[in-house]
């Protein structure tokens, strides 16, 4: 029963003072307000990286021309080079026995017009089993097929973007577009897909067939790229040696002389870009927990001051016979309901705001059970670590000198 009437009249001295417990819970609820907030905004981004990677497949190996590093979870290649050609992307189609799909690509930024307007977008030479590689489905018309690659035949695929860019209201299908100065009819246009894990538009580029966009567009005997498609997931370890051993023949690679070519492990990649936001979401998590600490120093400092103004209270209860027990718990409650007051606040505006983020970024929503529950712990430990000084300090106090105060 003490400790209920301790707790009630620690709720009423906290009311009449409303000014100075709104101070004070403010740290707190900012604090663990941003902890949930930070916390779900590093879940968010690291689901939707996750997810990205995923649509691709995680059975998804990249042969890239000459040595890529990865560099901050993203592929950067070291030096343009010219050691791929369509004939190895038929190698790999033929002998690897552990691949599904293999799509060849070479790609460059080339302006493209459809009358008065124009726009600057990724031209990707490649053949249809791209659709397959990369899970893109089309919204309407079709995808060229091998015959027309074959026959340099001037068709293309173009993405939403391009499609919002440059023909307005328009249905694209059947229209001609210039890509520089060479005519190509559109015959389909893709679904959209949104950004991939390197912020690059995914919807701001048109598909010609490779042979076509070599001969007739880029002039090149050479391509950047081929993305192969592994049969199963258990295969990716044998699908690599295949294409390593492939390659390393039709280039004539001595065994002492490296690669001049990089392969790229999807799931690889997906593991490092998650391991990249864990270490993200922990970082802002824990620059968000620093706030915590400044709320509970808030309430130590409040606490001390109204022990100040109520050194004469202490000394009158002292008096008629309260014992230090007594004046401690009655301090530290007052700490505590501040803290996990607080607490219960910042937890409901931290879900609030992180939904609202959600809502309008159009990210995954993920709150971190996890984060709530250490967020609310910490108020309670903040409650009693900051409030134990400040209660102790009042418990011991002089009777007789708390009476003589002025």
């Amino acid at each position: 029963m003490k400790i209920v009437k301790n707790i009630l009249i620690s709720k009423k001295i906290l009311l009449e003072r409303k000014v100075r417990t709104i101070l004070s819970l403010s740290g707190i609820i900012i604090g663990v307000c941003a902890v949930i907030v930070m916390v779900a905004v590093g879940k968010g981004t690291e689901e939707k990286v996750v997810s990205q990677i995923t649509k691709m497949g995680s059975n998804l190996l990249l042969v890239n021309a000459g040595q890529v590093k990865i560099i901050a979870g993203r592929a950067r290649q070291v030096k343009v080079v010219t050691t791929l050609e369509l004939k190895d992307a038929d190698s790999i189609r033929n002998e690897a026995g552990s691949v599904k799909y293999v799509a060849p690509a070479q790609t460059k930024k080339l302006q493209v017009k459809f009358e008065n307007l124009s726009t600057k977008t990724n031209v990707v030479g490649t053949t249809s089993a791209i659709t397959e590689v990369q899970n893109y489905s089309l919204a309407e018309g079709r995808f060229f097929d091998d015959e027309e690659d074959r026959g340099l035949r001037r068709v293309a695929v173009v993405g939403q973007t391009v499609v919002e860019n440059i023909f307005e209201k328009q249905d694209p299908i059947g229209k001609i577009i210039r890509i520089g100065k060479v005519p190509f009819e559109v015959i389909g246009v893709l679904s959209p897909k949104g950004l991939d894990i390197n912020g690059m538009d995914q919807d701001d580029q048109i598909f010609v067939p490779v042979r076509t966009a070599l001969r007739r567009v880029f002039n090149l005997t050479y391509i950047n790229a081929i993305y192969v498609k592994v049969k199963d997931s258990s295969l990716m370890d044998q699908a690599e040696k295949e294409l390593s051993s492939i390659l390393r023949g039709k280039h004539h690679i001595k065994d002492d002389k490296a690669d001049d070519f990089t392969i790229q492990n999807q799931a690889t990649v997906l593991e490092t870009q998650k391991e990249s936001s864990k270490a993200f979401t922990l970082l802002i998590g824990s620059i968000a927990a620093v706030s915590l600490l400044v709320g509970g120093i808030g309430i130590l400092a409040v606490m001390l001051i109204s022990i100040r103004e109520r050194i004469k209270e202490i000394g009158i209860r002292r008096a008629v016979g309260a014992k230090r027990r007594d004046i401690l718990i009655q301090f530290l409650s007052e700490a505590l309901i501040l803290s996990i007051s607080g607490g219960v606040i910042g937890v409901i505006i931290g879900i609030a705001v992180s939904m609202l983020i959600a809502i309008f970024s159009g990210w995954p929503l993920v709150i971190s059970i996890n984060a709530v529950a250490a967020s609310f712990l910490s108020t309670f430990v903040i409650g009693i670590f900051f409030g134990v000084y400040p209660a102790r300090k009042a418990a011991l106090s002089d009777p007789i000198k708390a009476l003589q105060f002025e």
